[in-house]
């Protein structure tokens, strides 16, 4: 018996032996990967350090001082963790009144209790996290999220852009927001670390905390006054002519600095998703490239006026119409106007004119100052999207195409291009690249500045003042009276161009563009000014429409400026 008794106690504790080294051999070698995950969740803590999205600033007026117009708030979510949650219908009924959402809406939410945590409402106005607070709800509760912010609502919405979801993750989208996506962000921290069973650090465990870096913020050249009142006499103007869309852009000519940008209609980047149609995040001034018409004579003249191929009082016989490869162009309204000089062509805005002093340049020179002042390709500026225009027909030769570009047709370009061409003319004929924004901050200290750039010397300054001088008469005696303004001499050229058809080929004869562009006072000029009215139906004449938006927006920025009258 007792022999037997060993022998059992010998096989039991052999068992036992097998199992244990089994259940050893299962925990450290097969799951051994599992089980260390799970400690490490237990005992090892990580998380990610979220940096805050830069900021952007606007200049506040003329002294230099900044604001803040796009910016970083932090507000409430309210959630529930509906295990917790004793009385369901009673909580649902009494959150209802303040949320905004219905009992049956919260109700739905707080009822399963599988899920852990869910949200009930972002984005509370402060009134309603006071007050969700106050009541001390059981598995009720409130935690903080930071979110994109522009005070200004619609204020230069197409410049900025909007901060917004795209796939899984928020990124900026349209305008500065998603040019400067990478500096904006910043770089994200961590924070690792071993913890006890109550969650705090285990004293002389593991650390290891990587800082984040906040995003960089931007500063712009734009100034938040004229900026304001841009898009006020824009809006006016669009509505007032009845127009589908319109666009107007100010640009200092000896800095190339863009003082104002405005599109409308526009839209609030804080409910972007609430605009009637994607088409209105489009920033039009840089995005549509169209053909100009008329304004694109002043061009035309100062290639001619360079090369020393005309002078302002040079003639030459209007008949209504020139014959060019088997095509005959003539003047608008079909107008015959006799005898004219150079100064007349801009005045009147005769094409036959325009065709003359083009001719009289020579097809080279012709396009060579045409690329010089900036068209066919993008003028630079650190927004995205922007066209660089279409000058293909002026590569394909034949009198035609460069006849039809001399006033404007046939050729592509942008409202952005056609101010920072003007600038150049303004700025005795040395052309500034186009800036919007003035620097960039990094939070490691570095500052980045965007200082003017000189690009190259378009026309010489005997030509750009000649043709500034020639501007002025178009303003003083020709289609751009409208644009003065009474005791200054301002410069610009209207021009009123045709769209064309989208069921063919040609122009729609029911749809037109009007466009001013100018610039003043003439003897020191402090602003270049673009205006484009797209199918104006209360004035299909940009006489009648462009050139009294930009007269409107001068009287304001002479003002504004405090520059006194000079006649």
């Amino acid at each position: 018996m007792y022999r037997f008794r060993l022998a059992s106690l010998n096989v039991v504790v052999l068992v036992a032996a097998i199992i244990l080294i089994a259940r050893l051999f299962s925990l450290q070698i097969i799951h051994h990967e599992n089980f260390s995950v799970l400690a490490a969740k237990q005992h090892d803590l990580y998380e990610t350090l979220v940096p805050a999205r830069g900021q952007i600033f606007a200049r506040e007026n003329r002294n230099g001082e900044m604001v803040p117009i796009v910016t970083n708030i932090e507000r409430s979510l309210v959630f529930a963790e509906p295990p917790r949650v004793m009385d369901k219908s009673g909580t649902a009924a009494v959150l209802s009144k303040i949320l905004g959402l219905t009992k049956a809406e919260i109700l739905g939410r707080i009822s399963d209790d599988s899920r852990k945590w869910v949200v009930l409402k972002k984005e509370l106005p402060e009134s309603e996290a006071v007050a969700v607070s106050k009541l001390g709800l059981s598995g009720i509760g409130l935690e903080p999220e930071r979110f994109r912010f522009y005070p200004e609502r619609v204020f230069a919405s197409q410049v900025l852009g909007f901060y917004g979801f795209h796939d899984e993750s928020r990124v900026g989208q349209y305008g500065l927001e998603e040019y400067f996506e990478d500096e904006l962000t910043g770089r994200a921290g961590s924070v690792s670390l071993v913890k006890d069973i109550g969650g705090a650090w285990i004293t002389g465990g593991e650390r290891d905390i990587l800082a984040a870096q906040d995003g960089a913020d931007l500063t712009l050249t734009l100034d938040r006054t004229v900026q304001y009142q841009a898009e006020s006499i824009l809006k006016d103007a669009v509505e007032k002519y009845e127009g589908e869309d319109g666009s107007l852009v100010v640009l200092d000519p000896k800095t190339g600095a863009v003082v104002a940008l405005a599109n409308f209609p526009s839209y609030d980047p804080n409910e972007f998703n609430k605009a009637p149609d994607a088409g209105v995040y489009r920033n039009r001034a840089i995005t549509d490239a169209y053909e100009p018409g008329s304004v694109f004579k002043a061009f035309t003249m100062g290639a001619a006026l360079d090369s020393e191929a005309v002078t302002p009082d040079m003639t030459y016989e209007d008949t209504g119409s020139v014959k060019l490869d088997d095509f005959t162009i003539r003047n608008a309204l079909d107008k015959v106007f006799g005898t004219r000089t150079m100064t007349q062509v801009l005045e009147e805005s005769i094409n036959t004119g325009a065709i003359f002093a083009q001719q009289k340049t020579g097809p080279e020179k012709f396009y060579e100052a045409v690329k010089r002042f900036g068209f066919g390709k993008k003028s630079g500026v650190t927004l995205p999207g922007e066209a660089a225009g279409d000058l293909r027909n002026l590569d394909k030769g034949g009198k035609v195409h460069f006849a039809t570009a001399s006033f404007g047709q046939g050729i592509t370009v942008n409202l952005l291009q056609l101010a920072q061409g003007y600038g150049a003319i303004a700025n005795g004929g040395k052309l500034m690249k186009s800036r919007i924004v003035e620097k960039i901050d990094h939070k490691n200290g570095q500052i980045e500045t965007f200082a003017p750039e000189e690009a190259v010397q378009v026309i010489s300054p005997k030509a750009a003042y000649t043709l500034g001088a020639m501007l002025v008469s178009v303003v003083e005696n020709g289609h751009g009276k409208r644009a003065g303004v009474p005791g200054y001499f301002i410069a610009g050229k209207t021009g009123t161009a045709q769209i064309a058809r989208t069921d063919g080929r040609g122009y729609d004869p029911d749809r037109t563009i009007g466009s001013f562009v100018g610039f003043g006072p003439v003897e020191d000029p402090r602003f270049v000014i673009a205006v484009k009215i797209t199918n104006p139906g209360a004035a299909r004449f940009a006489e009648s429409s462009a050139a009294p938006t930009f007269g409107e927006m001068a009287k304001f920025l002479l003002n504004y400026y405090q520059i006194s009258p000079t006649r």
